[in-house]
């Protein structure tokens, strides 16, 4: 018996570091995505109105996907889905690199944000899968992982694109990530058996606790994506800071962000799920507060770099809730949550662009605090997420 726990213990790790690779996989294709865009651009002759509808594709597709991968996954399982789509997803970035004109690019694009979005639900299911094996929190340290991911596709791609060209580098992104993917799908460990919940078909599911972690997640990652689109523009526009400095202000964020996702798990299992989320909402709340009320731009960057304290380990706890409520199978709750939470970081973009125009920027990190203030006093939902005994807490 010492002997069977053992081994399924191994192959659950095994398993969770296989993973690890799949995250690593996903965000170094996203972020390999940032340095084609001038390129792209160039090479269609676009403008960047046509450029932000390209994207919005993207978005959509993503989106869209989302919704379908949790079907799928309550038919076939996270560790299957995960395995097809991450191969396919692969080659993504090169379908969008050699894409010679706008039809074939928004066909491309459309398949990008699919593929990405999907394999995004199905790796998240299976580190619900993987967290159940092991009796301990590891979704947010796989989030690290996509972080770290983002960072080296971004970081190199411009350096590779400028000595070898967009294509060859569509070309080396995408042996890069075969090669990953299959060094760790035959290592991915998958449900002991068909999950035998509601959401069979494309019918939405009836645990009205699922849509209230959605919104959770849609009040997380509004904030995340202001940061991301936003907080450089209200350095340079509102309080007069070069451009230099106005780009330490996402850094600073992101940078700490990713240190604490890869802590998170064990402040999780120390502390417990709920107790984490809500000091780690109330943080972000305070730190974005802070920046909208910053004199100089220094002292906006120190609070943005605060507020990523509180944001890395929001997202990943509430996704560790949705993949284990009950009655409902984790493939279908991550379904539904993880599109209502990029659901925000598309249309979020343009409504604070519309609405600092009129107001400028300070109003709008102000009200976006409020959204986590909300979070935090919602977090008992997230009961679901705690660790003990091997099962998450009724």
């Amino acid at each position: 018996m010492d002997a069977t726990l053992t081994t399924t213990g191994s192959a659950a790790a095994r398993g969770r570091w296989a993973l690890a690779v799949v995250f690593l996989v996903n965000g170094f294709l996203t972020g390999s995505w940032a340095p084609q865009i001038p390129v792209f651009v160039a090479r269609l002759g676009i403008s960047e109105f046509t450029l932000g509808l390209l994207i919005l594709l993207f978005g959509l597709g993503a989106v869209g996907a989302m919704s379908v991968t949790g079907y799928l996954i309550s038919r076939f399982g996270s560790r299957d889905v995960t395995r097809g789509l991450s191969v396919v997803a692969s080659f993504t970035l090169l379908f969008v690199s050699v894409a010679p004109n706008v039809p074939l690019a928004a066909v491309a694009m459309v398949l990008f944000g699919g593929l990405i979005g999907g394999m995004d639900v199905a790796m998240n299911a299976n580190a619900v899968v993987v967290e159940r094996k092991l009796s301990r929190a590891i979704m947010s340290s796989s989030h690290g992982f996509w972080s770290l991911g983002g960072f080296i596709g971004g970081g190199l791609g411009g350096l590779f694109i400028q000595q070898f060209g967009s294509v060859w580098h569509g070309v080396a992104v995408t042996i890069v990530a075969i090669a990953a993917v299959v060094f760790a799908i035959g290592r991915l460990v998958g449900e002991e058996r068909p999950e035998k919940h509601e959401h069979k078909s494309f019918s939405l599911p009836r645990n009205p606790a699922i849509y209230l972690i959605g919104m959770m997640a849609l009040f997380s990652m509004v904030p995340e994506g202001a940061v991301l689109d936003w907080a450089a523009l209200y350095l340079r526009q509102e309080m007069g800071a070069d451009i230099a400095t106005a780009g330490f202000a996402f850094a600073a964020f992101s940078g700490i962000m990713a240190i604490m996702r890869f802590l998170g798990d064990g402040v999780r299992n120390r502390f417990g799920s709920v107790r984490t989320l809500r000091l780690s909402a109330l943080v972000a709340a305070i730190g974005i507060f802070a920046a909208s009320i910053a004199t100089t731009p220094w002292m906006a960057i120190a609070a943005f770099a605060f507020a990523g304290f509180g944001v890395a380990n929001i997202v990943p706890i509430l996704f560790s809730a949705a993949g284990n409520q009950t009655g409902l199978s984790s493939g279908a709750g991550m379904s539904v949550v993880t599109t209502m939470g990029y659901s925000g970081i598309l249309v979020a973009p343009s409504a604070i662009g519309f609405v600092a125009q009129r107001t400028g920027f300070s109003i709008v990190f102000m009200t976006v605090s409020c959204l986590l203030l909300v979070v935090c006093v919602m977090a008992g939902l997230a009961h679901r997420a705690e660790f003990a005994s091997g099962t998450p807490k009724e």
